[in-house]
């Protein structure tokens, strides 16, 4: 079977370019905000399996919490760093209780690290994968939803045409952006995305930005 093509890293100016003549309102918000990052964004992790690991952790919590319950998660293994697939199945349920894990969260972390072991979860060769394909085998990880496996394509994957339609601040960013009453639906959103492919990561990022300005 053929490798799939597999769009990431920056986006070159011909690209943008041309993404700017597709949607001028956007091209035109594109050069009010902050440049697109260079991903894959190292503060999200130093390992793929860290990076999985962080999003379970941080997940519904706020900024300062879940930094807190993250450091306490690092500390329970020699060294700085986030514990592997290995000592995470090493710690006991209360260690990593006591850390500030949840029940629910406890029960992800061990499902991320038994997959991780075993095989059904290939994190050295999932780079090579469709977007697609990888969201179908993360999402099978217990407490890993679409969205985290589309933020890890954009953030940790330096993946190019990635859009969320389900997260608020997109929708937001939206409807700033066409000057909408309300919201679009994810739905609509998807479909008034598609003019922004093959860049939508690079078009999610300009939503988000609108969304930290005044209304």
């Amino acid at each position: 079977m053929p490798r799939p093509e597999i769009s990431h890293g920056a986006p070159t100016p011909a690209l943008l370019r041309a993404l700017d003549r597709r949607d001028p309102v956007l091209g035109a918000a594109r050069r009010r905000v902050a440049p697109f990052p260079s991903y894959p964004d190292a503060s999200g992790g130093r390992t793929h399996f860290h990076a999985l690991g962080r999003a379970i952790v941080h997940q519904q919590l706020a900024g300062a919490a879940a930094r807190t319950i993250h450091g306490r998660v690092c500390r329970l293994t020699p060294g700085s760093g986030f514990p592997t697939a290995e000592h995470v199945m090493a710690l006991s349920e209360e260690e990593l209780r006591g850390a500030g894990l949840s029940g629910a969260k406890f029960a992800s972390l061990r499902d991320l690290a038994e997959r991780s072991l075993d095989g059904r979860l290939k994190l050295r060769s999932i780079g090579r994968m469709a977007d697609e394909d990888i969201i179908d085998v993360l999402v099978q990880v217990r407490g890993i939803g679409r969205w985290t496996a589309q933020m890890f394509l954009m953030s940790r994957l330096a993946r190019l045409d990635v859009l969320a339609p389900d997260d608020l601040g997109l929708r937001e960013g939206c409807k700033r952006l066409d000057g909408l009453k309300e919201r679009p639906t994810p739905k609509e959103l998807s479909s008034r995305g598609a003019v922004w492919a093959p860049l939508r990561s690079v078009a999610s990022w300009v939503l988000w930005r609108l969304t930290e300005d005044t209304p």
